[in-house]
């Protein structure tokens, strides 16, 4: 069962709904690639998925030593449906200039950081 105010609360970040852009528009990002988008260090991303997580946001995957994240598999339409509202927010904003950022990351390889 999804926990609306955890979902409401991680979306009262700014980072986290410029994550959430990134994701919804590319599907599945590696850490890497969202420090690179989000010029961030990679704790304090590693930290702000972390909450995504826990409010059941998004799901993660390991491949080898890299960590990639996607949107749930299993959230609730309800819930998708204020993820997308959100994400096209923060679309408008800073996360133009991510999506950007991450288009032209130079080491980016097909699959990130293989």
């Amino acid at each position: 069962m999804t926990d609306a105010q955890a979902i409401f609360d991680s979306l009262s970040d700014a980072t986290r709904r410029r994550i959430l852009s990134l994701l919804l528009s590319q599907g599945e990002l590696c850490v890497c690639e969202l420090v690179a988008a989000l010029e961030l260090p990679q704790p304090k991303i590693s930290r702000h998925l972390a909450v995504m997580r826990d409010a059941g946001i998004t799901a993660m995957r390991r491949e080898g030593t890299w960590i990639f994240y996607r949107l749930h598999p299993e959230l609730p339409l309800w819930a998708y449906r204020i993820l997308e509202i959100a994400g096209r927010d923060a679309a408008e904003t800073e996360s133009g200039r991510d999506a950007t950022r991450l288009t032209v990351m130079a080491d980016r390889p097909i699959r990130c950081c293989g």
